[in-house]
């Protein structure tokens, strides 16, 4: 692993933070994707081009599927203990997202480079030349964001690595990070502790090293939208600053033209985008709805046990929180992609252009008035409306089981 790549994120963060005039050369995007290059797990063709790339790769998909099935395994230990189950369920949903994450961009890794290399081209999505529009503070506000979130993140996930790879050294009847059953008994610290040991180190490594690695995926993924909808707002800028260079009606002919090819661009980067997380858009939305089902049956089974029902709790918060960063960036983007049709409509100067010109304003008002979204067909649109819609769902689920219980 390349520490110093790794890193150069929050270097280049905190120097963009400490100065506001210093811009970055490249979105955060950027960076996300150079830590999983660091980290010998972003796989595409051309990193698996690389000495012992794709070996790394094979044996990484090698090693996630001993996990998974050791978990799973594990899990029949643990019948007739609801609240023990309920915990091996709630680990084996989190493995199996990451394995099938780590699978699933090894199919669509060079689409997913594709993507990020088409939004860094662009960026900072405005014109270079006299008089640009204002995109600086947008530029700073997005990719400082990305850093605070990067590092808050990270320290959160060395605490709960932490709290995890020691917990067999304070959780009574406890002696691995995760609850896991090997064949002979291999896992059992009574009757094989060398092969016990070696089992947690592989566990504690491995932990460490997939949650790395989807913090730095989901990071990237949220920020693509988030690019995109950068892209969105120095479009809406520019159509409201069309007439900041007193062009005559031919060089304005040229700009209309150029951003309704902008807005064209950032559609079809969305539609791009869409089609690549499709698979995972899918996936997350169904282990989050089933940690949150998970989270409120164990809650309610074990009311009686405060100890339980908190960490279900926390459980249940940290699902519908990673639910509700994806539809807020989605809510988000289709905000900010229906004010392109108003800015359009304020580009428009009856004693400026041409007809060409109007027409030009008109394609991309048309355009502007369907919201861009953030989808997986066939399931609904990421947004705050269909966010309160699952939360509503829950809530009928824990009333429904609290009636039944009573």
């Amino acid at each position: 692993m390349d520490i110093q790549r790794f890193l150069k994120f929050f270097k280049v963060g905190w120097r963009i933070y400490r100065d506001p005039l210093l811009e970055s050369s490249h979105s955060s995007i950027y960076y996300w994707r150079e830590q999983m290059k660091a980290m010998a797990l972003f796989t595409t063709t051309e990193e698996r081009l690389l000495p012992y790339r794709s070996t790394w790769h094979t044996l990484v998909n090698i090693q996630i599927v001993i996990y998974f099935a050791s978990m799973a395994f594990g899990l029949t230990e643990s019948i007739g203990d609801h609240v023990q189950m309920g915990r091996d369920l709630a680990f084996i949903l989190g493995a199996f997202f990451i394995m099938f994450k780590t699978y699933y961009f090894c199919w669509y890794g060079d689409e997913l480079d594709q993507v990020i290399s088409d939004l860094d081209a662009l960026h900072p999505w405005a014109q270079k030349g006299p008089h640009p529009v204002e995109y600086q503070t947008g530029k700073r506000w997005y990719f400082v964001m990305a850093f605070f979130l990067a590092t808050l993140w990270s320290f959160f996930l060395c605490i709960f690595l932490l709290l995890l790879i020691t917990s067999p050294m304070w959780v009574h009847q406890q002696n691995l990070p995760f609850h896991a059953a090997f064949p002979f008994q291999w896992h059992d610290k009574s009757l094989h502790p060398i092969s016990h040991a070696m089992i947690y180190l592989f566990q504690s490594y491995f932990a460490v090293y997939c949650l790395t690695w989807l913090l730095c995926i989901e990071g990237l993924s949220v920020f693509i939208y988030a690019e995109i909808t950068f892209g969105i707002e120095v479009l809406c800028l520019e159509l409201r600053h069309i007439h900041r260079h007193n062009h005559g009606p031919k060089e304005l002919r040229m700009e209309t033209n150029r951003l309704v090819k902008l807005h064209q661009k950032i559609v079809e980067i969305l539609d791009r985008t869409n089609d690549v997380f499709h698979g995972t858009l899918i996936m997350q939305m169904g282990v989050n709805f089933s940690l949150v089902s998970l989270s409120v049956l164990e809650a309610v089974e074990a009311r009686k046990d405060p100890k339980v029902v908190a960490q279900f709790a926390v459980l249940m918060l940290l699902a519908l929180g990673h639910l509700s960063m994806w539809s807020y960036c989605g809510d988000l983007l289709s905000q900010k992609s229906l004010q392109i049709s108003e800015a359009a409509y304020e580009a428009y100067d009856p004693t400026k252009g041409s007809k060409d010109v109007y027409r030009d304003l008109c394609v991309i008002m048309t355009r502007g008035q369907k919201p861009m979204i953030m989808r997986a067909n066939p399931f609904p649109s990421f947004n705050l409306i269909n966010y309160s819609a699952i939360l509503n769902q829950c809530y009928g689920i824990l009333t429904f089981l609290l009636k039944t219980l009573d």
